[in-house]
């Protein structure tokens, strides 16, 4: 891994800034995601294609995160707390999508604050 490190966000936030904003800070947000994942590792589809998946396909992205999030993990060496089928988690009406924002930006946010300690 040789790019920065992404920004340590508090899922919380995600959530808040998204209702407050009907949804646009949840476009930036994975746009914001998937492009730093992929400045840090080199791999994954990066923040462009994450927008537009987000716009015109958002159930992709819902499955994309959690995987990219999970690569992560593994790439370094660690077991990955969350993976593609995390998505799932949005089949839950109201919660799921909850529980599926504090899963996948709670495991990226202890990847991110883990390697600004290395």
């Amino acid at each position: 891994m040789t790019g920065s490190t992404g920004k340590v966000r508090n899922p919380w936030g995600v959530i808040g800034l998204s209702i407050i904003t009907l949804g646009i800070y949840a476009l930036y947000w994975q746009y914001a995601t998937f492009k730093e994942m992929k400045e840090y590792s080199g791999e994954g589809i990066g923040g462009g294609l994450g927008l537009l998946f987000a716009i015109l396909l958002g159930v992709v992205n819902i499955f994309m995160m959690p995987a990219e999030v999970g690569n992560l993990y593994a790439a370094s060496g660690q077991p990955k707390p969350v993976r593609g089928p995390t998505g799932f988690w949005v089949l839950i009406p109201i919660v799921g999508g909850i529980i599926w924002v504090i899963k996948t930006q709670g495991a990226l946010s202890r990847f991110w604050g883990k390697e600004e300690q290395a």
